[in-house]
């Protein structure tokens, strides 16, 4: 794979599943590099073919109504800045309707169980800002008054808060606000009877310096909103069709990092709130929001009988059955859970029929991007056949799971081999270590475009889940609080470990030409490395954190994350920050090394990279800074496609030059070719 090959990637997600258990709704994503624009469109399986269903330029979310009539979806049409409405179209096909025009643009919806209705997530302008123009509010100054006041996700948003709208079917009134509070509101849920409107919002008295959250439940006629839970870290609510109320989510925010856990709500005649939460699948101690590949599908998935819910799993992401029917509530054994879909592959998103007898699923493995599949009996047929298509114009590459051990642990970890490399001489091959981000993170066993372009120009590209990684755990994910004062934490030698199991596994690795690299926690922990030894002869920092100090400041996750990783925070914890961060031991990198950053990156600002180049230029490291404008922490995963395929071209310019020995002009050559290109012309 190269660089430009981005443009032949098409992913399916989101599978909705119609309510009369044959068609199916999903979307494709693919890349248009010509106009620099990443294109979503819905489309229909009909239970014997595809076809596409939409034809907007950004059409996602699809959610059929439960009468089976209509589809309703987001839609960002060209003009429309980024601010997606909701439109409404026959399930038969016709003509897209669109139902909202809000200033700021539909963030997510839930139809009522009459299908007459949609309950709407949107944000609103503050009441002094709301009547001004785009180029009027962008000149006043900046008044701040709560956290956070810019996301990486949503940019400055100080000036706005979400809130829940009503909709009807026809369009025929404007969307109606139903929450007042000036606080975000979202991920709302119907109760079944359509009476009231589940949703998640910061607590009333909720502290910005803490990311808790709070579930409430909104009478629709009168607008009185009531407290269902005490505060969390909510992520998901919904009630299954005969009205009990799950979420998901942790009982403390500071209990991550660890696994998100999927909790049934039972009535409390004694607690402070009408309910409390009471865990199923603890036994398990694996994450039900997994987060790579990302999983479209979020908490349970009600069937007859109970549920389907996604897990991660030790570089897998699988769906099981939870049997509640079965389950003694007031009992001490978990409800019992059957295995539905598995295997060496990851999940992204499912649909299943009510009675649980079939479901659609999307997925992905080492060599295929994406497919939609169709489990029904026990057998799965492929619905889409888009990797057929990809490999006939990309050579995707093999990948090699393997494990190794340290220090009585096993360490999950892949490999992705370039062309050749089973023929080619002992230390003949430069190797590319890999860092993934997080921590709380995996790498797996799913197609990642990073893997294949540095394979397809000639690493031996590897990484591995050390210890503070998500899928094995809760204990291994928490391996690393409070460890990161000290420069050889468990997660940093187990790292390093991965380098001598590598080089003992594929006698091809040249040992005198290691390059290394990662991305956020990536960044961290290779700037942690190349401070630790001179093994390495080239190293990419990424959108990474590097000061503590100033992170816990200006990063949008700055006010708690320390508390969550460092098990200290300012300004008691003023030595464990300056020895946790890079910055402070620049001075004995000796590894050639480059700065990558997003200069809209919120989530580690750009003043981290700033602040280590400059480090690494004062300690006379060899070192540059390539700066991506207008793109946030998540460049490398869905920037604009020209600044995706930038971002390759210089990833792979430094390595070369620094492993390779080639000048700018070869090293963009190495870029821009793959090693081997079946049917390219």
């Amino acid at each position: 794979m190269r660089a430009n090959d981005l443009e032949h990637l098409v992913l399916p997600a989101d599978p909705q599943l119609h309510p009369d258990g044959v068609r199916v709704a999903f979307v494709l994503a693919e890349h248009d590099l010509d106009n620099d624009r990443n294109l979503r469109s819905i489309h229909l399986f009909d239970g014997v073919r595809t076809r596409r269903f939409t034809h907007g330029m950004s059409d996602r979310s699809p959610k059929w109504s439960p009468d089976g009539r209509w589809l309703a979806f987001l839609r960002t049409a060209e003009g429309d800045d980024q601010r997606p409405q909701l439109v409404i179209m026959p399930a038969d096909g016709g003509e897209a309707q669109r139902r909202t025009d809000l200033p700021l643009g539909v963030s997510g919806f839930a139809w009522s169980p009459d299908s007459e209705q949609l309950v709407l997530v949107a944000a609103r302008y503050a009441d002094e800002v709301a009547d001004l123009d785009d180029d009027e509010r962008r000149r006043r100054p900046k008044r701040v008054t709560r956290l956070p006041y810019r996301t990486d996700a949503g940019g400055w948003v100080h000036d706005r808060t979400d809130h829940l709208y009503l909709v009807g079917l026809d369009g025929s009134d404007e969307p109606q606000r139903l929450t007042t509070p000036d606080r975000d509101h979202g991920d709302p849920s119907w109760r079944p009877d359509g009476k009231a409107i589940a949703f998640i919002a910061r607590p009333e008295a909720g502290d910005d310096l803490a990311p808790d959250t709070q579930v409430f439940e909104l009478d629709v006629d009168s607008h009185e909103v009531r407290p269902l839970l005490a505060p969390g870290s909510w992520a998901w609510v919904s009630y299954a069709p005969d009205g009990r109320l799950f979420v998901v989510g942790q009982r403390d925010p500071f209990d991550w990092p660890g696994n998100h856990g999927v909790f049934w709500c039972r009535p409390s005649e004694t607690g402070d709130q009408p309910f409390e939460p009471v865990e199923l699948l603890a036994h398990l101690d694996r994450d039900v929001l997994p987060g790579a590949p990302a999983n479209a599908t979020t908490g349970p998935q009600f069937v007859d009988g109970g549920f389907l819910i996604a897990l991660e799993d030790a570089g897998t992401t699988k769906v099981v059955r939870v049997d509640l029917d079965a389950w003694d509530p007031e009992g001490d054994t978990p409800p019992q859970v059957t295995e539905v879909v598995t295997g060496p592959r990851c999940i992204t998103g499912y649909g299943a029929r009510g009675d649980g007898s079939a479901m659609a699923f999307t997925m992905t493995d080492p060599s295929t991007p994406g497919e939609l599949i169709w489990l029904q009996d026990g057998r799965e047929r492929n619905v889409t056949d888009l990797a057929k298509n990809f490999r006939a114009k990309v050579d995707v590459r093999p990948t090699q799971r393997f494990a190794f051990e340290r220090d009585g642990a096993s360490i999950d970890a892949w490999a992705v081999l370039p062309d050749g490399f089973d023929t080619a001489a002992e230390a003949s091959v430069p190797l590319l270590i890999n860092i993934h981000g997080g921590p709380t993170s995996q790498y797996g066993d799913y197609f990642f475009d990073e893997f294949q372009v540095e394979a397809g120009a000639g690493y031996l590209a590897v990484g591995c889940n050390p210890r503070g990684s998500s899928g094995r755990g809760a204990e291994w994910a928490r391996a690393v609080v409070g460890v990161w004062h000290d420069h050889g934490s468990v997660d940093t030698l187990d790292l390093e470990a991965l380098v001598d199991a590598t080089l003992e596994r594929f006698p091809q690795a040249d040992p005198e030409r290691i390059g290394i690299m990662g991305g956020s926690y990536g960044g961290y922990a290779t700037a942690r490395l190349i401070a630790r030894s001179d093994r390495y002869r080239s190293a990419i920092v990424e959108r990474g954190l590097l000061v503590w100090e100033s992170f816990s400041g200006t990063s949008d996750i700055g006010p708690y994350f320390d508390r969550m990783f460092l098990s200290a925070s300012l300004p008691d914890g003023v030595e464990t920050h300056r020895t946790a961060s890079p910055v402070w031991t620049a001075s004995t990198v000796t590894a050639p090394t480059l700065v990558l950053h997003s200069e809209a990156d919120y989530r580690c600002p750009i003043e981290q990279g700033e602040q280590y180049f400059l480090a690494l230029k004062r300690a006379g490291v060899t070192t540059e800074m390539v700066r991506f404008p207008d793109e946030t922490h998540e460049l490398s995963r869905s920037g604009s496609p020209k600044h995706r395929v930038e971002r390759f071209e210089v990833v792979l310019d430094w390595h070369a030059r620094h492993l390779l020995g080639k000048d700018g002009n070869e090293a963009d050559d190495a870029a821009s070719a793959t090693a081997v290109s079946p049917e390219v012309g």
